[in-house]
């Protein structure tokens, strides 16, 4: 039997806050809905791909998306979770960054059925004091003062909150009033970190309407063990954009998903139904746990669903090169290059120091810690350990080899013969 949206949204983990009594009402008819990433950069992160997952099953059960780009709410930003002012950026930058997002939303939704907009559109012609008059007017200052984030910076010393991102509430709740009046949008879709301010345009569209609409948030995604949140890591964000983040470390990224998290990911971050996960899971937790065949699953489909098959494909070799399931001497001249672009690569000859390769490809930090790396056994040549100081022969194949500092396959380098 096909389960229904609530169903779907309540299993995979989509669930946190609504305005509907019982959250089976979206079962019961068919709602336009909006979801909206502002371009405070040019690129979403995977934070941003968990919510355009869970936009992915609303329209799967047939309802209607409006998919934003706030290009007026990102000439602000939204203070909500920060400690400190927004830099401002250019509007020449939030323009390329609306491009680049635009882009994102017809690749991620490709084949949906979606209106893009844009609330510059709304906003460019909407002189500031007929804004207050018409809608300034209606929205309570304790409303805006409450705001636990707007406390939290008034009590801030040296720091406090601007008119202009104070005001971000009401701008955001504005979008929503407008969306409802011109394209009975009902519904805003939204990570949690936004309730306060979607429950800003239901009231604000109560007040001037008289209408009911409803909000529905999905919770932000968390590392079980760390408490981060989703979507960083200890460089910063990992980006959909491929020039941002590489589509092998992009892969890279899900391979390495913590067991105690990979079925949330699964549940999150993939189309996969039920019992295609139970199943991958049940390999998980087998005689296969060693070979990680979830998080291998994980980072094909997710991988797959935003780059596309080849590119995930040639991540799948590049990874599959890096660990030794693939011998470095079959890699491609297009695989070698993607390679190229995830470690560090070096010339070097037969009787080559391994100990200077170490320190030019950043492994170790000085000949001394070469040195010390290699007595201690921490030193592998295409995944053999080594305690020799030079580079013969049979280290490589096909002219190349992979140096490889302890047993984390990203700490590795490729070496390639200075005349092959």
């Amino acid at each position: 039997m096909k389960t229904t949206l609530s169903e779907e949204l309540t299993w995979r983990g989509f669930v946190n806050q609504s305005t509907f009594s019982d959250i089976a009402e979206l079962d019961k008819r068919k709602f336009s809905f909006y979801w909206g990433v502002d371009p405070s950069s040019s690129s979403m992160t995977v934070g941003n791909l968990a919510l355009a997952m869970m936009v992915k099953h609303f329209i799967a059960y047939g309802h209607k998306p409006y998919l934003l780009v706030g290009g007026a709410t990102g000439l602000i930003g939204d203070p909500d979770g920060k400690t400190e002012e927004r830099a401002i950026q250019s509007k020449e930058q939030i323009e390329s960054n609306k491009k680049a997002l635009g882009e994102q939303y017809k690749k991620l939704f490709a084949g949906s059925n979606f209106t893009l907009v844009d609330n510059l559109d709304w906003f460019k012609g909407y002189a500031y004091l007929d804004f207050l008059r018409d809608i300034g007017k209606h929205v309570p200052l304790s409303q805006m003062i409450g705001r636990e984030f707007v406390q939290s910076r008034l009590k801030t010393e040296n720091s406090g909150i601007s008119y202009a991102e104070f005001s971000y509430v009401m701008i955001q709740a504005y979008d929503y009033f407008y969306l409802h009046k011109e394209h009975k949008v009902d519904l805003q879709v939204a990570g949690s970190d936004q309730w306060g301010n979607s429950i800003a345009g239901v009231d604000l569209i109560r007040r001037l309407s008289g209408d009911v609409t409803h909000v529905w948030t999905g919770p932000l995604v968390v590392n079980p063990q760390t408490g981060v949140k989703f979507g960083k890591s200890e460089q910063g964000a990992v980006w959909l954009d491929p020039k941002l983040t590489s589509p092998t470390a992009f892969y890279q990224f899900w391979v390495n998903a913590e067991d105690a998290a990979v079925e949330q990911y699964l549940k999150l971050y993939t189309l996969l139904d039920k019992a295609q996960i139970e199943a991958v899971m049940k390999q998980q937790n087998g005689q296969l746990k060693k070979d990680r065949p979830a998080q291998f699953k994980l980072a094909d489909e997710v991988t797959t669903l935003v780059h596309g098959e080849s590119l995930a494909a040639s991540a799948r070799r590049v990874t599959s090169y890096l660990t030794s399931s693939l011998d470095i001497a079959t890699a491609s001249h297009e695989d070698l290059a993607s390679l190229r672009e995830e470690i560090p690569f070096l010339k070097s000859s037969l009787g080559g120091s391994i100990i200077g390769a170490l320190v030019a490809s950043g492994l170790a930090t000085s000949n001394t810690a070469a040195r010390q790396l290699i007595g201690d056994g921490a030193v592998y040549i295409n995944n053999q350990r080594v305690t020799k100081d030079h580079f013969e022969s049979d280290d490589f194949t096909q002219g190349r080899l992979l140096l490889r500092r302890g047993k984390a396959y990203r700490d590795s380098a490729l070496v390639e013969l200075a005349n092959a």
